[in-house]
């Protein structure tokens, strides 16, 4: 537990309540040292003074995020101020919630109870997903901001739409508002690098923080989806069709496109070629598969295609 206030008698009077009630607790005067702190030491959670000269707390917060050394850890304010303007500047810094002085330490304590207990579950997650190389984050499209993501989520999304951070880039974030805004999400977002391809899926988070299900429509307390990435390569599932069963390149497009359930005329718009032409190679693709539907074809190109698709980075 990291405590931040440039108050002496506030520091003192919640590390004795924390410490009272079994936190470790760590406390820093003002910004630079909050920052180092909770670098070095990657507290459950970061208890943070509003306003402090120099550096304030909505700066901190800021800085927080925006290192992925500390993006993770939950920001409670503490402030004077109940304005409206000033709770959407801490919420929009990075904060989970707020607490108002004068500091009352049961309420401090029940507060960030249920976040450390989130944080602590969620840092086990994200080390097993980090550990076994899945490419997954956290978006909270309200504000764009990518609450967490593996090193193979932040490499991904850095290939196919640049440096972002921890915001969410332009076509990520606007995706996931337009599927998020009417209940549950189906549609992936799809994009195209050469031969390489990478797809996106949202799915709803459990409020795990509160202990509340997702709510109707499958939106979160929280706002937060978790954001599922898989590339695949064109070029590897094209060559594994090819040598499979012989086909030419262009047979090889043709059933890459069946497997992904395309018309003939859907492929000859995609392929840039007549339709007549398509079915020509489909005939020889049935032929040399053997088989006499495109079910059938779809079926044996998905067995061969899959092994080929997801590359090791």
């Amino acid at each position: 537990m990291l405590i931040v206030d440039d108050v002496p008698d506030n520091l003192s009077l919640l590390h004795d309540a924390l410490d009272d009630a079994g936190h470790a607790v760590l406390v820093a005067t003002d910004g630079p040292g909050a920052l180092a702190r909770a670098r070095q030491a990657q507290p459950d959670i970061v208890l943070l003074d509003a306003m402090m000269p120099g550096m304030d707390g909505f700066e901190v917060a800021r800085r927080l995020k925006a290192d992925p050394a500390t993006a993770a850890i939950p920001i409670v304010f503490m402030t004077a101020y109940t304005e409206t303007d000033r709770v959407v500047q801490a919420y929009a810094a990075g904060g989970v919630d707020y607490v108002t002085k004068p500091i009352q330490p049961r309420e401090v304590l029940a507060r960030i109870a249920a976040h450390a207990r989130h944080a602590r579950a969620q840092a086990q997650a994200h080390l097993a997903l980090d550990a076994f190389g899945h490419a997954t984050a956290v978006l909270r499209p309200r504000d764009g901001r990518l609450v967490w993501q593996t090193a193979l989520a932040r490499e991904l999304l850095a290939e196919f739409l640049g440096p972002h951070g921890d915001h969410a880039p332009a076509e990520l974030c606007d995706w996931a508002r337009r599927e998020t805004a009417h209940g549950q999400p189906g549609q992936s977002l799809v994009l195209q690098r050469g031969p390489r391809r990478l797809t996106l899926q949202l799915h709803a988070l459990p409020d795990a923080a509160v202990g509340e299900p997702a709510a109707a429509g499958g939106a979160t307390p929280t706002g937060e989806w978790l954001v599922v990435a898989t590339a695949t390569d064109d070029a590897a599932q094209l060559e594994a069709l090819a040598q499979a069963w012989r086909l030419t390149a262009r047979e090889a497009e043709v059933l890459l496109w069946v497997a992904r359930g395309k018309t003939n005329r859907d492929i000859a718009d995609i392929l840039g070629m007549s339709p007549r032409t398509v079915t020509k190679h489909m005939e020889h693709i049935f032929e040399k598969l053997g088989v006499e539907t495109r079910t059938a074809a779809a079926g044996m190109a998905l067995g061969i295609g899959a092994r080929a698709a997801a590359r090791p980075r």
